[in-house]
């Protein structure tokens, strides 16, 4: 967001819960699963995908309202059936969960993005579309701000995606559950490059995603404290404030609002908005968003 940086030296201090982290891997994450599928290099981490295993990591604190980064450099060369994943997620069978899933390619095609947003449990939101650079070159910015008004998924802090709060239309929104951070890197040739058409060509093992800088600007929440509770705690009030709530970042501003018409009139090759034969009725929130 553009007045973030600004923002968040003012408000943070002036809150004990707020957590401000940018740091090494293992302050903020820990490994989840396939520790053997994990290479450390310096303050790279490299994530490892073969014919044996994928692997992933998970924040060691859950979140309210924030924002969380990462940069990455995607699978390079022919990576056909892959997916790597960075995500937020609450637990349970009514959870919420905002999603980046960057699907693997042939070599020379377009990588996309599919971002996804899950709210009570119930998902079906996708929207994917092609990146404007080779996201295998160098590594590149990927964030999810979060606060009580919207969700905004970002890449290099272009604005891809809004999911905007409209419980006055009866919509529900994502503000009222503490979520981990999550990543990994798996094979999903069932559907992940041309609909499942292209496999996973395993002579080209091992896939390799790269990530570094990890940063979370966020509420965090622990995990002896009910979900109300964290809600009320990591929301401004009279007497505490935080960055997140200022009036500034409610709505995109002007730029960000252009920049994201940019993104989809330009880039974005799916939107389940205008999938009428998976949703012969239009989704509640596809009709009343300004930004989709």
């Amino acid at each position: 967001m553009s007045k973030m940086s600004g923002f968040l030296g003012l408000f943070v201090l002036m809150v004990g819960v707020a957590v401000v982290a940018s740091a090494k891997f293992d302050e903020l994450f820990q490994p989840s699963w396939a520790l053997d599928h994990f290479i450390y290099e310096g303050d790279l981490l490299k994530l490892k995908l073969d014919n044996y295993s994928g692997a992933g990591f998970v924040s060691k604190s859950k979140y309210m309202f924030g924002k969380v980064s990462i940069q990455l450099k995607l699978v390079e060369g022919d990576s056909a059936g892959t997916v790597t994943a960075f995500y937020m997620s609450s637990e349970g069978p009514t959870h919420n969960e905002f999603d980046f899933e960057f699907l693997g390619n042939t070599s020379g095609q377009p990588y996309s993005v599919q971002t996804n947003v899950y709210v009570n449990g119930v998902g079906n939101r996708e929207q994917r579309l092609d990146l404007w650079f080779d996201p295998t070159n160098d590594f590149h910015s990927y964030s999810i701000f979060w606060n009580p008004r919207q969700v905004v998924f970002l890449v290099d802090k272009t604005p891809i995606r809004v999911h905007t709060n409209m419980e006055h239309k009866g919509i529900p929104f994502p503000k009222d559950q503490p979520m981990g951070v999550y990543s990994s890197i798996w094979n999903a040739d069932d559907w992940a490059t041309q609909g499942g058409r292209v496999k996973t060509d395993w002579s080209h093992a091992p896939f390799i995603a790269t990530y570094k800088a990890f940063e979370i600007n966020a509420c965090e929440c622990p995990v002896s404290v009910a979900a109300v509770d964290n809600a009320k705690r990591c929301s401004s009030s009279e007497d505490k404030k935080y960055w997140w709530d200022d009036p500034s970042l409610s709505e995109l501003n002007l730029h960000q609002s252009h920049q994201l018409m940019w993104v989809r009139a330009k880039h974005m090759v799916y939107d389940y908005c205008s999938d009428t034969a998976r949703f012969p009725v239009i989704p509640a929130e596809c009709v009343h968003h300004r930004h989709q």
